[in-house]
């Protein structure tokens, strides 16, 4: 898939955060989200890049992927379960 042109119903920016946060606000954002949408994740915690996709993979929900962007922030991609 290429994660620079997926197209996402919903994005959460949690640049800035830090641990505990990221993964906290990940986890009510995909709550709120219908099965099959995806979500983009906007982060800057190190933590983060073991958490999300750890995360993502649960609940029936599906991690997939994560691309690095040139403004100094991860993007992470997570389609609910």
């Amino acid at each position: 898939m290429d994660l620079e042109n997926v197209q996402t119903n919903s994005v959460l920016d949690i640049r800035g955060l830090g641990c505990p946060m990221p993964l906290l606000k990940t986890k009510k954002a995909l709550k709120g989200m219908a099965s099959g949408e995806i979500l983009e994740i906007l982060g800057t915690d190190p933590g983060s890049k073991k958490d999300i996709p750890d995360f993502g993979n649960k609940g029936g929900n599906q991690f997939i992927g994560m691309v690095d962007a040139s403004e100094g922030h991860t993007r992470y991609f997570i389609k609910k379960g």
